[in-house]
């Protein structure tokens, strides 16, 4: 642990701190040191951390409180298991700073993390929120393909725009990459809903046109191990996450718009479909290029090839294709018949 702080009375920390690091724990004495002292190595020293004991049954509370005893910027709070977004909610009342940036137990930030995000968000005072990329670890033969894939995927997304047009693809900010306005967090807050909290949190602040920026730097070592909820819990599975898209997409993009166009019907979108029929959404046509599919009709809805569409009354088009390659292709295609993305059309992989 590093040496301890001046001694500067804790409410008097809170005031004057730039910034706020949520930081919820569960059971995580195993890495807790590592997420902690890269805190303490930060560049940006006015910072308050409000760390939420959720009821863990290992060592995780007195480290915690180890550490807030050597350094006062450090506020511990103990409650009972009550989950992760009970420990957020918890935790974002006792946030005081105007800038807020979320942390897990797991993952180490880069010593330049907070001074980077904090002055971008003084200077793009249109941004509510910015992120960064990351560095998956470890890299073993243990990392997944599918995490390589999402880490390079992530870390290809460099502007408020690439956010805004891939929200629906997955979850374009790596949640604990978020330092947001504060105010702006606790308007939102997180919900429990049965579906990955963090994603839920972008979506929203999308729909309400708050803009998200993403900064170049790999500056969160974000770890992949067997125990991350990510990987353990039914809340991120993959229905799950169709599901929050699904709602999503009722409330905003499909508003008032029964029917849809859904371009692909792979396992994606079938899977896209059929959480988005609980909404009230039911696609009319299916755009394809298997020919064995054209011409017939799934679940009612007519298939047709690409070039069909420029004749046809236009309704919300879903693209559900998987890889950036073809999705560029169908960008092109789209934008030659006027079509606006996020406006007309979204994809969502």
């Amino acid at each position: 642990m590093e040496p301890k702080q001046p001694n500067i009375e804790p409410a008097l920390r809170r005031k004057r701190a730039r910034v706020s690091i949520l930081l919820p724990v569960r059971n995580a004495a195993l890495t807790l040191p590592g997420c902690l002292k890269s805190l303490t190595r930060q560049t940006e020293t006015d910072w308050q951390c409000v760390a939420v004991n959720d009821g863990s049954s290992d060592a995780s509370g007195e480290l915690l409180e180890s550490a807030a005893a050597l350094d006062n910027r450090i506020e511990v709070v103990h409650t009972p298991p009550n989950g992760l977004v009970a420990a957020l909610m918890t935790g974002l009342e006792r946030c005081h700073a105007p800038l807020l940036a979320r942390m897990d137990a797991d993952d180490w930030m880069h010593r330049k993390r907070l001074q980077l995000q904090c002055d971008w968000l003084d200077t793009n005072p249109l941004d509510s929120a910015v992120g960064a990329r990351v560095r998956v670890f470890p890299r073993n033969e243990k990392l997944r393909e599918g995490r390589r894939i999402y880490e390079g995927w992530l870390n290809g997304l460099s502007s408020a725009e690439s956010i805004a047009q891939n929200a629906f693809v997955e979850c374009p900010i790596a949640h604990p990459t978020l330092t947001i306005r504060t105010s702006t967090l606790k308007t939102l807050g997180y919900r429990d809903m049965g579906w990955p909290e963090d994603y839920d949190l972008i979506l929203r602040l999308l729909a309400q046109g708050h803009r998200l920026a993403v900064l170049p730097q790999r500056l969160l070592g974000w770890r992949d191990q067997p125990q991350r909820l990510s990987r353990c819990s039914p809340v991120y599975d993959l229905d799950r996450f169709a599901q929050c898209k699904a709602a999503h997409l009722s409330s905003y993009f499909l508003k008032n718009n029964p029917e849809y166009w859904l371009w692909g019907f792979g396992s994606t979108g079938r899977r896209l479909r059929k959480a988005i029929l609980e909404f009230g959404h039911a696609p009319c046509h299916i755009i394809d290029l298997h020919p064995r599919r054209l011409g017939q009709r799934i679940h009612g809805a007519l298939v047709i090839h690409p070039d069909e569409i420029a004749s046809l009354q236009r309704k919300p088009l879903i693209v559900s294709v998987a890889g950036q390659e073809p999705r560029t292709e169908i960008q092109k295609f789209l934008t030659s018949l006027s079509f606006a993305e996020t406006k007309d059309y979204v994809f969502a992989a």
